[in-house]
C-alpha cells in the first residue's frame, strides 16, 4: 500500500479530488490522507500530486502487520490477557508486575 500525507490545503484538495476522479485506487480515506493500492498506476498519481504540491506532500510505502510473525507469543497473549482483565482502569505497568506478561519498558526497548 501506498500512504500519501498532505501538509496543506491546496494538497489536501488536490488529494480530494483525486480521490474521487480515481476511485479505483483507493483503499481507504482519512481526510489528509489516503491508502492507495500498491499499483503502478496508483504510485503514478501520488507522485503527480507530490509534482503538483512539492512538499506538502508525503508519500510512504507500508506493509500489512502480521502479529505472528512479528510478535512473540507472550507479547500476544499479553495483549489479549489485558484487553480481558477484569479492572479497566488498570494500568499495564500494574497489571503486568508479578505475572509472566512481559515488561513494558522491555517492550519500548525492542525494534519488530
Amino acid at each position: 500500500m501506498l500512504l500519501v500525507v498532505t501538509y496543506s490545503a491546496a494538497a489536501r484538495t488536490g488529494l480530494r479530488n483525486l480521490c474521487r476522479r480515481h476511485e479505483s485506487v483507493v483503499a481507504r480515506r482519512f481526510g489528509r490522507a489516503a491508502l492507495f493500492d500498491e499499483t503502478v498506476y496508483a504510485a503514478f498519481l501520488a507522485l503527480r500530486l507530490r509534482e503538483s504540491h512539492g512538499g506538502d506532500v508525503q508519500i510512504e510505502r507500508t506493509e500489512p502487520f502480521n502479529e505472528f510473525v512479528a510478535l512473540d507469543e507472550p507479547v500476544r497473549e499479553a495483549a489479549a490477557a489485558y484487553a480481558d482483565r477484569s479492572a479497566k482502569s488498570t494500568p499495564y505497568a500494574a497489571f503486568a508486575a508479578g505475572t509472566d506478561h512481559p515488561d513494558p519498558d522491555a517492550m519500548r526497548g525492542r525494534e519488530l
